[in-house]
């Protein structure tokens, strides 16, 4: 059997955005958030004359009192409270307030979780023409929630936002025009909204930009420029820049080569703390996947495989099925690990569940082994094919072998022949003159409508794309 030297992913991945989505989704990452402080009361006399306007009636004061207890910035945090001030100053017509308690309604935030209040303030706060709260009824049409789910009214309301230049109302309406959601498409249109927001610090329009520069869309091709606006994101903390920009210091691309660079970026955004949202997550396990790949493989580091395993069971453990196949992998090998079979296959298996073909691949020779698993040639078989419809060459070889030898099903030359011929297209080095010589032999032992017949099926087959 062809062999893997190295885990079964070794290239590291990034994440500029690419593909389409409805309105509600495209919403759905620019959700209302309240603000959590305006100006600081930072001594105990401050936040008490504040509280004595505030208990006054001054609208004014009963805001920035409530943004003190939102933040807790000079006093002890209690959103509660800060909801009962932004409440009265609401009340008394104060337009940020009335957005800031909706945005606190909508979440649950020290008050109960309520989409139609936070619907009326919004609409009182828009009413106004308070960008933030025009923005929060547009996104609320948008989702549906607290009101009915009206796409004109969504855009005309974070259209009016957008404009006073309310970044997440920008942010907005460049993902619209740049998926042709509910407006028509329009690149030009979607990087003139990404850049208005950028320029005012919105870090995920920066990582946008940066995406469109990087691959020349509606823009020249610039790298620099790309890295520049991907710099001013990850500075910001915004995860997902953070890993883009390790990846371009790993490769050299719009910045000077330097894996120092690399791996204190990747490193910046593999830190636990960021698991705060979904996509942070996702992007904080993926910058601990590469971590795990540039110890493993020692790039720009001492290989240590200890250290490449501990950063994979991070990144593992929440889910990524790269990583969740590579430890696997080392287990099965036992390379960083103790050999352990059957801790091979806790990883290997929801691995390959997710789609990942390496992992089949090799769930399918546990299967055919009885490593880790029960021996199973039926289940050997499965896995297999599944791995080798993705393309992976090394299990198209196992499964040409199988075939051959009737493993796991009746014997079928034709297909062994079909499965060896892409294997041997695919392979490299003496892998590839393993599957030549076998194909070869038993192509000797077929007749000449049979080898037809293989070859015709090779010309017409395509990868399967799982994940």
């Amino acid at each position: 059997m062809p062999s893997s030297k190295t885990p079964i992913t070794t290239q590291p991945r990034h994440g500029l955005l690419n593909g389409g989505a409805g309105l509600a989704l495209l919403l759905s990452i620019t959700a209302c958030q309240a603000p959590t402080s305006t100006q600081t009361s930072d001594t105990p006399q401050a936040l008490t004359h504040l509280r004595t306007l505030a208990e006054r009636g001054n609208p004014a004061a009963q805001a920035e009192l409530g943004a003190q207890y939102l933040s807790g910035a000079s006093t002890v945090q209690d959103t509660a409270e800060a909801a009962g001030w932004y409440l009265r100053a609401a009340t008394q017509g104060h337009a940020l307030s009335q957005a800031t308690i909706a945005d606190m309604y909508l979440n649950g935030e020290g008050v109960p979780q309520d989409g139609a209040e936070a619907a009326r303030w919004y609409r009182r706060a828009a009413e106004q023409g308070e960008a933030s709260g025009q923005y929060g009824l547009g996104y609320l049409y948008g989702v549906g929630q607290g009101v009915e789910r009206d796409e004109v009214a969504s855009i005309r309301w974070i259209q009016l936002a957008a404009e006073q230049g309310e970044t997440r109302a920008q942010y907005a309406m460049a993902l619209l025009y740049a998926n042709g959601q509910s407006v028509p498409q329009d690149n030009a249109e979607a990087v003139r909204w990404y850049r208005l927001a950028a320029e005012q610090g919105h870090a995920r329009s920066q990582a946008a930009l940066a995406a469109i520069y990087l691959n020349g869309r509606s823009v020249e091709p610039d790298a620099s420029e790309g890295a520049r606006w991907l710099l001013l994101a990850a500075d910001q903390g915004y995860v997902a820049a953070q890993v883009d920009l390790a990846y371009l210091y790993g490769i050299g691309r719009g910045v000077p080569q330097d894996d120092a660079e690399a791996i204190r970026w990747f490193r910046t955004a593999a830190d636990p703390a960021h698991a705060t949202s979904e996509a942070n997550i996702a992007s904080m396990t993926r910058a601990q996947y590469n971590l795990a790949l540039i110890y493993l493989n020692g790039q720009g580091v001492a290989s240590n495989d200890e250290e490449g395993v501990r950063w994979l069971n991070l990144a593992a453990s929440s889910g990524l099925a790269e990583a969740q196949g590579d430890l696997g992998y080392m287990y099965l090998t036992g390379r960083g690990v103790p050999q352990d079979d059957e801790d091979a296959a806790r990883w290997i298996q929801p691995a390959a569940d997710q789609g990942h073909a390496g992992a089949q691949r090799y769930l399918g020779m546990m299967h055919r082994e009885g490593r880790g698993v029960d021996r199973n040639q039926t289940e050997a078989l499965r896995w297999t094919h599944l791995s080798a419809d993705q393309g992976e060459t090394g299990a198209q070889y196992d499964l040409g072998l199988m075939y051959m030898l009737g493993s796991g099903s009746q014997q079928d030359n034709v297909s062994a022949y079909m499965w060896l011929s892409l294997a041997a297209a695919g392979l490299a080095g003496n892998d590839r003159e393993l599957a030549i010589e076998t194909r070869d032999q038993l192509g000797q032992q077929m007749t000449t409508q049979q080898r037809t017949e293989a070859q015709r099926r090779e010309r017409a087959w395509k990868p399967i794309v799982e994940r």
